[in-house]
């Protein structure tokens, strides 16, 4: 059986799913991962969620930072292995790695020395919330350089059309966090009982073993990976090019993330209790969003090697059925949300004074999830073209409006739902603009 599917020849329905299916597997993956973190924090109760929400948020923004030279690299390569110059791509893919670890390690420093002024900037209201806050942060972001290195190596897997070692790789840092999240968190077996710190310490393990996983499949691999020389001497031009595609989805998933942060404030103003809402909220829509942006990866690597190969009328065919399949997976997710809300969020968080606001946010969320989806596939879809800067602009403006829109409703007798309807609201706009901005530069081509 071949690891790596031909993105550019034979039917395109076949070849696309092919590639995307081990990739929304591992998206699913990593959403079960992150969710039973989540099932077991929640036991503790809800002044838990609140701390791993609050420092949750920074490894959010730490995915902004990782993403500028996984999306430069997945593109570059995609493009250099689609017009048959491997020992280019096996270059992009030495840079993309060396620009991984710098950004991991510089980040973590920060979020370690950091620590109190960063979980200072949510106003939580408890000291043990905090303390837990800030030890979650300086644990798992300290170390954020596995997470990195592991989002590089998938992109760059994908860019080559073998989706299916970060599939085994992420299904195995999960088999570990599954077993060591219980044992960690409450004490279980020779382990002490760790509760916060225990998630965290569980989490960096699992992505430490997901690195070294990616290690021994690139060192298998004979298509780029046979190539790659991580300590010889960076080339400009490609790190340029790089930075360049990357800049612009980094700099979208960062301000995103930022305004996410200003957002959680708002929603700390009613509670710690209202803090956990959003952060269990955030974890269960995952099943739409997560999913999306793993077939937006597939859709990226399979526009990038048409787009090196000249193969313009098959990026539409791609595209067309890309869409259809989002345009499904969109209208489950929203009925999943909307009609059983209750049954899920009580997987999370069991008190029933918080129920009520934690329905209140699915039910609400749920109305933008198709949109979402399309937003998310059609930004692969432009990345694939290394046009990076449509989805970047469309994000941040839209995005951005989140705020002025919470503040109005907040004021009206919507009060914390009124946050929850400025997410979807904004969401619904983004998917429909973006949808129509990529079908005018597919018909100009």
């Amino acid at each position: 059986m071949h690891k790596n599917v031909d993105l550019l020849n034979g039917p395109v329905l076949p070849s696309l799913t092919r590639l995307a299916l081990p990739i929304m597997a591992t998206s699913l993956i990593q959403m079960a991962y992150n969710l039973t973190d989540m099932i077991w924090i929640g036991r503790i109760g809800s002044g838990a969620v609140a701390s791993v929400g609050a420092a949750g948020m920074f490894m959010w923004l730490s995915n902004g930072l990782a993403s500028l030279a996984k999306m430069g690299g997945q593109v570059n390569v995609g493009h250099s292995f689609g017009a048959k110059r491997p020992d280019e791509a096996a270059g992009y893919a030495a840079c993309a790695l060396q620009l991984t670890a710098f950004f991991g390690i510089l980040f973590g420093a920060v979020c370690v020395l950091f620590s109190a002024p960063l979980i200072g900037f949510f106003n939580l209201s408890s000291p043990s919330v905090i303390a837990d806050a800030r030890g979650y942060l300086q644990i798992t972001c300290g170390l954020v350089v596995f997470s990195f290195l592991n989002q590089t190596f998938a992109g760059i897997f994908t860019a080559i059309g073998n989706s299916r070692s970060a599939f085994l790789a992420t299904t195995s840092g999960l088999a570990v966090n599954i077993v060591l999240d219980p044992a960690l968190i409450f004490g279980i077996g020779p382990f002490p009982e760790m509760e916060v710190m225990g998630a965290a310490i569980a989490t960096v393990a699992a992505q430490s073993i997901v690195t070294l996983l990616f290690l021994y499949h690139a060192a298998k691999d004979r298509l780029i990976f046979n190539n790659v020389r991580i300590m010889q001497k960076p080339d400009i031009r490609q790190i340029a090019s790089i930075i360049r595609i990357g800049i612009p989805t980094s700099a979208q998933n960062m301000i995103f993330t930022s305004i996410s942060m200003v957002i959680a404030r708002f929603v700390a103003g009613y509670g710690d209790a209202a803090v956990a809402v959003q952060k269990v909220g955030a974890q269960i829509e995952s099943i739409s969003w997560v999913t999306a942006e793993g077939f937006a990866a597939a859709i990226n690597s399979f526009t990038a090697q048409n787009y090196g190969a000249g193969n313009r009328s098959r990026i539409r065919e791609g595209y067309s059925c890309a869409l259809g399949i989002v345009l499904v997976w969109g209208i489950v997710c929203t009925m999943l949300l909307m009609l059983t809300p209750a049954p899920i969020f009580r997987i999370f968080i069991r008190e029933p004074e918080i129920l009520p606001m934690g329905v209140d946010y699915l039910v609400i969320l749920g109305v933008s999830q198709l949109f979402m989806s399309v937003e998310m596939m059609t930004a692969g879809a432009f990345s694939g073209f290394g046009k990076t800067i449509p989805p970047s602009l469309v994000s941040i403006l839209f995005t951005a409006l989140r705020i002025p829109m919470a503040l109005a409703l907040i004021h009206t007798a919507l009060a914390l739902t009124g946050i929850w309807w400025s997410i979807t609201i904004s969401s619904i706009l983004k998917g429909i603009l973006l949808f129509l901005w990529f079908i005018a530069f597919l018909r100009k081509g």
